[in-house]
């Protein structure tokens, strides 16, 4: 059916980039990239306590801060731990 290599293998790059683009993202990991963006901009500093990302998303903070509590972070631990995650599983 596919006898062409040319073709065999834009199959297999086009399935290749399909999933990789669909890889599902965990909201946590979503709010790191978040924060770490603000960090970068100095607008908020590696050694500030967590509730001070709750001044920057006022609509989302009540589910956000139940979220990191969860994962036992404190709202007086410093952003730097948070940014420090590698992985986060909901185990």
């Amino acid at each position: 059916m596919f006898s062409n290599p040319f073709c065999l293998s834009k199959i297999y790059l086009y399935m290749t980039n399909t999933s990789v683009a669909q890889s599902v993202v965990h909201p946590m990991g979503k709010l790191q990239r978040k924060v770490q963006s603000l960090v970068n901009s100095r607008k908020l500093k590696p050694h500030d306590s967590l509730w001070k990302v709750g001044l920057l998303f006022p609509d989302k903070w009540s589910h956000l801060k139940h979220e990191l509590l969860d994962f036992e972070f404190s709202m007086q631990d410093p952003i730097q731990s948070f940014l420090e995650v590698e992985g986060w599983d909901d185990e």
